[in-house]
């Protein structure tokens, strides 16, 4: 008998366009000789399962469960396409861990942490994962620009410190006029700024995902962005604005010493399911930095993560099939 699978997307934040983009993809790689996937959205609307004909239906929020075409239908498990909140955040993970909803990727204390990235950092740092040095700033606690920079040497990175997809970020490279202005933007997106020096080095980011007890690092690929772009933005990454080189055509040290510490942040997190982690490796050290673990990562034709499926001689109906399995009980 087939599973019934709810393929979740949508959102309250920005990130919610890139959720419609990565489930079309999903949707059409979910093996449909196994599953039922029935799409829901969840918005500042509501949330809502849109049948193939007829009217959307509301979604029950008491027992996540949706009726169609007169039968109530109850999910063996949840595909979260969602990237920002609540999906990517923790939210709707503890709302299915409260009902008992199988879900794929990290739970709700890993997806809280990682998108918080001051926290994750942390977290990263405290088991010796090498990070860049970072101030968070307050809504509520001002802090002028003059205080901030005398802690931080440029250039420097500026950006919402919860949320993804690069929306509200800035590069800063000396201290101007344009800091204080990078700041405001961020905190258009948040109540908390992280204010990050730069690491130079090479930017390389990675699937990782778990299978049958096994973690399994996708291969690598490096990110350039354009000369035009000042550094892999929201532009760089769904506009085209950058090159990216899957696999990475990088030396065997270098890749291990990446892979090794991307299973180690895998471990360190406790994530579940396919993660990508952005790392920046500054060769005068010999050594990546973490950047940031995205817990969601995109899905969509111009993710990553789909083309590191690909190279690695999957298709992406195995991958996903692979993700749901390690989902259920």
């Amino acid at each position: 008998m087939k599973q019934n699978i709810a393929l979740v997307t949508g959102g309250y934040s920005g990130e919610a366009v890139i959720s419609y983009k990565s489930v079309i993809t999903i949707d059409n790689n979910l093996d449909r000789d196994r599953f039922n996937v029935y799409i829901i959205d969840i918005n500042a609307d509501g949330w809502w399962y849109k049948p193939a004909t007829g009217d959307r239906v509301a979604v029950d929020k008491n027992d996540f469960t949706i009726t169609d075409s007169g039968s109530k239908i109850s999910f063996d498990a949840v595909f979260i396409g969602m990237h920002g909140t609540p999906g990517e955040d923790g939210k709707l993970q503890g709302y299915f861990d409260t009902l008992g909803i199988p879900y794929t990727g990290c739970d709700a204390a890993t997806s809280a942490i990682t998108f918080n990235k001051r926290y994750a950092t942390a977290v990263a740092g405290a088991a010796e994962i090498a990070v860049a040095r970072s101030v968070v700033l307050f809504r509520d606690q001002l802090t002028s620009p003059d205080q901030v920079a005398q802690n931080l040497k440029f250039p420097v990175f500026v950006k919402p410190n919860n949320g993804g997809s690069s929306i509200g970020m800035s590069k800063v490279n000396a201290f101007t006029d344009e800091f204080g202005i990078a700041i405001e933007k961020a905190f258009r997106e948040d109540s908390q700024v992280l204010v990050e020096e730069m690491v130079e080095g090479r930017e390389f980011t990675v699937g990782v995902f778990q299978s049958k007890g096994n973690i399994i690092v996708l291969p690598l690929t490096e990110v350039k962005a354009d000369q035009d772009q000042a550094f892999f933005d929201f532009v760089a990454k769904y506009q085209g604005k950058s090159t990216e080189t899957t696999p990475a055509v990088v030396d065997d040290v270098i890749a291990d010493k990446i892979r090794d510490t991307a299973r180690k942040v895998y471990q360190v997190f406790n994530c579940r399911g396919v993660v990508r982690i952005d790392f920046i490796f500054n060769e005068r050290e010999g050594r990546p930095y973490m950047l940031e673990v995205n817990t969601i990562p995109g899905q969509s034709e111009a993710s990553i993560v789909p083309q590191q499926v690909k190279v690695m001689g999957w298709s992406l109906k195995e991958f996903y099939t692979k993700l749901v399995e390690e989902a259920l009980p």
